[in-house]
């Protein structure tokens, strides 16, 4: 740890290097980030396991590769508010340094591996979308389950080797540059090779839901000259269309998110940082697990599979519930009680 490059705002930590990063100073802010993150992190861990449930246990859904995209996209949600929550809280609001450079970089590893695997997993949803709308035909033949599983083998492995990177070497104790104002031991020129992959995938997210939704309004064209032909194909437009706007709407609350951290992380890059940003860093990483727990709303209001799936799920545990007071033993019990009385 000596070997490491002290941060530019070093000088203003007393000597302690690690105190740089833990930004919140007063109890409130702290408060306040221990509230927001307990309650998107719980909130978000209980939606996605709920649709993480909804898709494997249902053999119908489980077999489409857009809710496999869509499992990997929830799986992602829950390590990552996990992950996030424990390090976030453990390090800004009960100030932990003991740790060493490796658990700490570990860490933010698997943070880094969660949130890149949520994006990529998007990307992937959003190129199903793609096939689908543009060649309905031949979507079976080109989206077979095994490539889907074989696209999500690459998605977590390139994900993982990225966010491992530091750990490995790439930190600002081996590299002659200088750290991030914002993560402990990151390398600037990492941090901005991070950033340049996350605004890639973004691109080609918007540039796969640009198509999708230009086909989905050709559709609905379609589907408005043609209202009296009802059979497969209409439906099939229809449930592409639904699922195009649905998607869309994941992206809209993705950018609304991760906008005002990748502005401050590449801010930080090119400039220097003031006292109040990096608190207003720390609050927006906070969108991060809201964009997460948004997600599954969205799934369960607009996917009409996954709704019906939840509904029998419902009345499955609602119908459990009222079996021990429908049994012979308490119809008996009750019987007795009656002529007793």
């Amino acid at each position: 740890m000596d070997s490491c490059r002290i941060p530019a705002n070093a000088s203003k930590c007393s000597g302690s290097t690690m105190e740089c990063f833990m930004v919140l100073s007063t109890r409130a802010q702290k408060i306040s980030i221990g509230i927001l993150c307990g309650l998107f992190g719980t909130i978000c861990v209980f939606e996605n396991s709920l649709v993480l449930y909804l898709i494997f246990s249902s053999p119908g859904i489980r077999k489409k590769p857009s809710y496999l995209f869509i499992g990997s996209l929830a799986l992602a949600d829950i390590l990552a508010s996990i992950i996030f929550v424990c390090s976030f809280v453990n390090f800004h609001v009960f100030n932990e340094a003991g740790f060493s450079k490796e658990v700490l970089l570990l860490q933010l590893g698997g943070v880094t591996t969660s949130f890149s695997a949520s994006l990529s997993s998007l990307l992937l949803t959003a190129l199903d979308r793609y096939i689908s709308i543009s060649r309905p035909s031949e979507y079976k033949l080109l989206m077979t389950k095994k490539r889907a599983w074989t696209a999500l083998a690459v998605l977590w492995v390139t994900c993982a080797t990225i966010a491992g990177l530091p750990l490995l070497g790439w930190n600002c104790c081996t590299l002659d540059s200088s750290c991030s104002e914002l993560f402990p031991f990151v390398d600037d020129n990492y941090l901005s090779g991070w950033i340049c992959f996350v605004v890639v995938l973004l691109g080609c997210i918007v540039c796969a839901y640009g198509h999708v939704l230009w086909r989905a309004r050709q559709h609905v064209a379609y589907m408005e000259q043609h209202q009296a032909q009802a059979g497969k194909q209409n439906s099939r437009m229809r449930m592409d269309v639904m699922l195009a706007k649905t998607l869309a709407m994941v992206l809209a609350v993705l950018m609304l998110c991760w906008s005002p951290v990748l502005a401050l992380m590449i801010y930080s890059i090119f400039g220097r940082l003031s006292d109040r940003l990096r608190k207003v860093f720390a609050f927006c990483s906070t969108l991060c697990l809201l964009n997460s727990m948004v997600n599954p709303i969205i799934y369960g209001l607009r996917s009409k599979e996954l709704f019906s799936s939840l509904r029998r799920v419902l009345s499955h545990f609602r119908r459990q519930l009222k079996a021990p007071e429908e049994s012979p033993e308490a119809e008996s019990t009750h019987k007795s009680s009656v002529i007793e009385t």
